[in-house]
């Protein structure tokens, strides 16, 4: 077997592993773990084992108190009947406490859970330049959204239901096994003339009845599994495709793309319709079993105990209280019967977080061992030095001439190129954020660099926080964010700095670009390395940030990325972009966990 053969059989022994259930549940555990929230977790673990283990023994009660309360009723004992009613008030009040208790515990468990495994997994997808990697590597990092609102919350919800409800039928089992297994003692079988006694005889036919009914559960309703997983999928494409429509309402108006778009949402949505109508179909086909079972499990104890009740001095109260306790006991038992379908989305909905997690943690490595090359950057030097710069990808290649290049602290230089010269992968090259290149690339302690991209980032809600972004807004004054907004034209918003908004839409692009100067006049950088920046500002703006850069940020340098169309008197010297002609092979993709 060839080596390529041998590691990738080796790579789909992995992905086997790592899709079976057992490590599905402990990468989540593992993750949960992590965010802190464990101690709480088993705290309330704890609480709920007490109150369910009560509410069983009070269950217990309740099941025996019915042979007293039915034999008062056979005998017309008022007395004894009045004390029963007595006997049933009190613990039903104990139960109804038990229950309120278990409920209050029992959400709280499920806020606890999604509450831990929200911070770990944005923790780990908020990894510097990790969101960006994972969303290069295919359809696994696709509607991240998804994945950490609407499948944790599903998971954490689905997580306590089932985990609480099998403890409580486990619980329930245990302690009414034995009441049944004894009240069963003495029930006799004539079979060819002779007389067998069958010990336990009612729990062997709880056993089988669960058994059966468990098992043609599991045959019907195991594509349901699968079915969901793609709903999930299905459903997080349609929510996208909305979601980027609404961004992008103006240019599609613009375009007159109304149709085109109606037609692809519609399309997704068919998608949606498609699989849902799948759902519904196993749904129905599996609740032919489900309702079947509970509708019969109505008089399935009275049968199987009817023949013993009419051939021996058993009372009602006896009948009862063995109805009742076999009720119990394959109630327990059908607990798989009536949560398959809940299952099958929990299931699902494990693999989804679990392949995410996954992704997440495998994308550095996975990059890292994909083949490409990779260029040999240093970080903490005295200045910025490119030597061999070369950037490749299918589409266009990237060099510099000359290919030396150094900046002292104060240098100002312009790397220019014309459209389509692959001027923004040079600057993701630049920020580390394309490491697919050869040469070497010295550059300042991150801190001392401030990286502004052709769009200005503007996250939403107050201005003074979409000023000081990323730091918090106490870190500076209010006197110093007016003084940073009047020098860069925006002083008219001093006023709106506690304002919530939409900043990104509310302000234009050139004033987006003029708030992200403010912000460097705040953070004060040593260096400023700009793509297309100041082809983005209006005649106005270019004037003011012109002569800002050369009055009071005079001592920062800058290394620019632009087309020259317009002179700057900004820039001493002007480096050109050579672009060449791409590999035309792909783009190396990294190793991806399974798609959920």
């Amino acid at each position: 077997m060839r080596s390529r053969d041998r590691a990738a059989l080796a790579r789909g022994e992995e992905i086997a592993a790592e899709n079976r259930l057992g490590a599905q549940i402990r990468d989540t555990l593992g993750l949960f773990r992590a965010s802190g929230f464990g101690r709480r977790a088993v705290l309330l673990v704890a609480a709920l084992v007490a109150v369910i283990g009560l509410t069983a023994y009070m269950q217990i009660r309740l099941n025996a108190w019915n042979e007293p309360f039915y034999d008062a009723l056979t005998r017309k004992d008022m007395a004894a009947f009045v004390t029963q009613l007595g006997v049933f008030a009190t613990l039903a009040g104990i139960l109804l406490v038990l229950n309120v208790s278990q409920l209050w515990l029992d959400q709280t468990m499920k806020l606890t859970l999604r509450r831990g495994l929200f911070r770990a997994l944005v923790r780990d997808w908020m990894a510097p330049g990790r969101a960006l990697r994972l969303s290069r590597a295919g359809k696994i990092g696709e509607n991240p959204d998804q994945r950490l609102q609407a499948d944790i919350d599903q998971l954490a919800d689905l997580s306590a239901a089932l985990g609480i409800g099998l403890f409580q039928a486990t619980l329930l089992l245990g302690s009414f096994i034995g009441v049944l297994w004894r009240k069963s003692e003495g029930f006799t079988l004539t079979l060819a003339g002779q007389i067998h006694e069958i010990p336990g005889f009612m729990v062997w036919c709880a056993l089988f009845y669960a058994a059966a009914a468990s098992w043609l559960s599991w045959r019907v309703g195991r594509p349901l599994v699968a079915l969901r997983a793609e709903e999930s999928a299905r459903e997080a494409t349609l929510r996208f495709d909305l979601v980027r429509v609404s961004e992008a309402a103006g240019r599609i108006a613009l375009e007159r793309g109304e149709r085109a778009e109606t037609a692809r949402i519609e399309t997704s949505f068919a998608g949606v319709v498609g699989i849902v109508e799948a759902v519904i179909l196993a749904t129905a086909n599996l609740t032919w079993v489900t309702a079947g079972y509970g509708w019969f499990t109505l008089v399935a104890p009275i049968l199987v105990a009817a023949p013993f009740y009419f051939t021996s001095d058993m009372s009602i109260g006896e009948l009862m209280l063995v109805a009742g306790a076999f009720t119990q006991v394959q109630g327990s038992l059908r607990w798989f019967v009536s949560n398959f379908a809940v299952i099958a989305t929990w299931r699902a909905t494990l693999f989804r977080v679990a392949s995410f997690h996954r992704a997440i943690r495998a994308v550095d490595r996975a990059e890292a061992d994909d083949g490409a090359p990779r260029i040999d950057r240093r970080e903490g030097a005295a200045r910025i030095e490119l030597s061999g710069l070369h950037v490749v990808t299918p589409h266009v290649g990237v060099r510099l001439d000359p290919p030396e290049i150094s900046l002292a602290p104060g240098d100002r230089v312009l790397l220019q190129g014309g459209s389509g010269s692959g001027k923004t992968l040079l600057f993701d090259t630049l920020a580390g954020l394309w490491t697919r290149a050869e040469g070497r690339l010295a550059m300042p302690a991150p801190e001392r660099v401030m990286y502004m991209p052709t769009r200005a980032y503007v996250p939403p809600g107050r201005l003074d926080l979409a000023l000081c972004y990323p730091e918090p807004a106490e870190r500076y004054g209010r006197d110093d964010m007016a003084a940073a907004l009047s020098a860069t034209g925006l002083g008219h918003l001093t006023g709106s700095l506690a304002e919530e908004g939409r900043w990104d839409q509310l302000l234009s692009e050139s004033d987006k670009q003029c708030l992200v100067f403010a912000r460097a006049l705040l953070r004060g950088p040593d260096w400023l390395v700009m793509d297309d920046v100041l082809d983005q500002l209006d005649p106005e703006a270019l004037g003011r940030i012109e002569a800002l850069l050369q009055g009071q940020m005079a001592r920062i340098g800058v290394l620019g990325i632009g087309d020259g169309a317009t002179p700057s008197p900004v820039f001493g010297r002007v480096v050109e972009i050579v672009a060449e002609p791409g590999s035309g092979r792909p783009a190396p993709q990294p190793r991806r966990a399974p798609e959920g």
